[in-house]
């Protein structure tokens, strides 16, 4: 519900989005900032991103900061929450979105490209699910949303490594939906097929005219999802597809 003095529905609400300094993270800091959140930036490498996206926030009047964490690494998730609350609040919304995509092909995919895609995409948002979620439950309110894709529905382009690893994060949400539905707490996902970000150039050969829509998503379509599902309160256990028209089989 909108805050009747502000006119911004995350007034007052902390967020934590890993992998915020680019592409789709970056995005849904910006627009969750716009809508009066306080934001917590992720960032594993890319420092100066980070940091630039925090200017933008506050050079608007919001709150943000940029903490370091690989967030497959069960210490630096705590770290990274502890150093968040410390610093903006309690967490209300996390945004699973850190994530890699390399793309292997099916001959040469051995188990340690497997054990490490798994970790960091889908093991990363148990554990930082599972660190945020005390505190929500203590609160009675609380948002998780998982940045999935269409690779869970389809098996998509990149291969049974990356597929798997966002096939996982939809079975994790459902989980949690089913668990904390009494609770106050959502939780949902979001599947999109080709984002305009610098994942997708780099890490496949993939061309605009896969998507029957015939153009590439943009992270601002993402970061408008997103933003739903963290100010719905009727929504959980749902997976929107922002595919433009490549529907899952």
């Amino acid at each position: 519900m909108e805050n009747s003095l502000t006119g911004k529905p995350l007034y007052g609400r902390t967020a934590l989005i890993t992998g915020g300094s680019r592409g789709i993270g970056r995005a849904i800091a910006l627009r969750f900032a716009e809508a009066g959140c306080a934001v917590a930036i992720n960032y594993l490498h890319a420092k100066d991103e980070a940091e630039e996206a925090v200017s933008m926030i506050t050079t608007q009047g919001g709150n943000a900061i940029a903490v370091q964490a690989d967030v497959s690494r069960e210490g630096d998730v705590q770290h990274l929450v502890s150093v968040s609350e410390e610093a903006l609040g309690p967490i209300d919304i996390l945004v699973n979105n850190a994530g890699i995509l390399h793309r292997v092909p099916l001959q040469d995919l051995d188990l340690a490209e497997w054990n490490y895609t798994i970790q960091v995409n889908l093991t990363s948002s148990f554990l930082m699910s599972q660190t945020v979620l005390a505190g929500m439950r203590r609160r009675k309110w609380g948002r998780l949303i998982f940045l999935s894709s269409i690779a869970a529905q389809t098996g998509g382009v990149v291969g049974p490594h990356y597929a798997a690893s966002k096939a996982g994060m939809l079975g994790l949400m459902h989980s949690y939906a089913s668990l904390l539905v009494k609770e106050g707490i959502t939780s949902n996902a979001i599947a999109p097929a080709l984002i305009d970000t610098d994942m997708i150039r780099k890490g496949t050969a993939v061309q605009p005219d896969l998507i029957p829509m015939g153009r590439f998503g943009t992270s601002d379509e993402i970061a408008q999802a997103a933003l739903f599902l963290a100010t719905t309160e009727y929504v959980t256990g749902q997976t929107i597809n922002l595919n433009g028209g490549w529907y899952p089989s």
